[in-house]
């Protein structure tokens, strides 16, 4: 048995609004805290109509003030986006108004298309480049301030929020084992590299003061139902939004429909495969065996399910389903 967590990018659904958005993150944090999830992490995405994720941190607190005890934090906030200091004020806020609840994760992808994240970034290379320094600025930051020190944050300082980090590649794998921190691998949309990440990170994972041996996370898409069709016809939204990601269409998420899912390419049915080999999706019969044999494979101290349903009812209920799984260890 092992935690569960959720993954929210605050979907806005076609035909509701980014209000509507923003209130279900907040019920389906409560819908997960109550069915004993550990943690509730948002993710940043930027000009995409489909996420009201953007300013990661605001619906973080959003999410915060609507429970009680779930961890609630950032999957992620991409760092090449801002400078270290403001995350670390962030984040110190962020604990500041929930404390011991709030962790950090981290990526080096823009969350983006290339044009928003010029303007995001203002200098991409040298924000790309620096991605370890900043991890080890941001640390400092969020830590125990030296005598003397002249750049403090605060909120921040002392916060000693923990950090993630997040990604998708033998890079990111490496850099968490040198600087001994927890690792989460996006499975979830990037399965390519999984085990060899996931081998890489433990076979070189040094000690830190933050964690003292390996600790992994893994990501699946996850739509659970009471029959496997109910589940297969939810998903059919996921499939369009993929393909409509790959169109450089931008639209609110869209409701399921076979009939759509019928008129993507040959490419396009190869590319959302591939992307989603590991997405759970029928009742929590089907499930258990699939996710049974994913999580005896990766040898995963956590997972962290993305449930990307258009109506919010058949996401909460897919909430409740996921948490009847025999593997998931409940937080109480």
């Amino acid at each position: 048995m092992i935690p569960f967590s959720i993954l929210d990018l605050s979907q806005i659904s076609e035909g509701s609004s980014i209000s509507d958005a923003l209130a279900n993150s907040a019920r389906m944090a409560q819908g997960a805290e109550s069915a004993g999830y550990k943690r509730y992490w948002l993710a940043e995405h930027h000009g995409m109509p489909g996420i009201a994720s953007a300013a990661t941190a605001i619906v973080i607190a959003h999410v915060g003030a609507a429970t009680k005890t779930i961890r609630i934090g950032s999957g992620g906030i991409m760092l090449p986006n801002h400078s270290p200091l403001v995350i670390a004020e962030q984040f110190g806020t962020l604990e500041a108004l929930n404390p011991g609840r709030v962790d950090l994760g981290i990526g080096r992808a823009p969350g983006t298309d290339m044009m928003t994240a010029r303007a995001l970034r203002r200098n991409m290379d040298a924000g790309v480049e620096s991605f370890p320094n900043d991890i080890m600025e941001l640390q400092k930051l969020l830590g125990e301030p030296d005598e003397g020190q002249r750049i403090l944050a605060v909120p921040g300082a002392n916060s000693h929020v923990p950090i993630w980090l997040l990604g998708s590649s033998l890079y990111s794998a490496q850099l968490a084992a040198q600087l001994g921190l927890p690792y989460a691998f996006a499975s979830h949309f990037a399965p390519e590299l999984l085990f060899d990440a996931l081998q890489l990170y433990r076979t070189h994972f040094r000690p830190s003061a933050a964690l003292n041996k390996p600790h992994t996370m893994v990501g699946v898409m996850g739509v659970a139902a009471d029959s496997d069709a109910q589940a297969e016809f939810q998903f059919t939204s996921m499939q369009q939004s993929f393909a409509n990601l790959r169109r450089n269409v931008r639209v609110p998420f869209p409701r399921p429909s076979y009939d759509a899912v019928a008129s993507l390419t040959p490419d396009e049915n190869t590319m959302i495969d591939h992307m989603l080999r590991y997405a759970m999706v029928g009742s929590p019969a089907t499930i258990e065996k699939r996710l049974g044999s994913f999580l005896e494979q990766t040898q995963a101290d956590e997972l962290i399910i993305s449930m990307p349903i258009h109506d919010i009812g058949a996401r909460l209920k897919s909430v409740e389903l996921f948490a009847s799984l025999p593997f998931m260890q409940k937080v109480a």
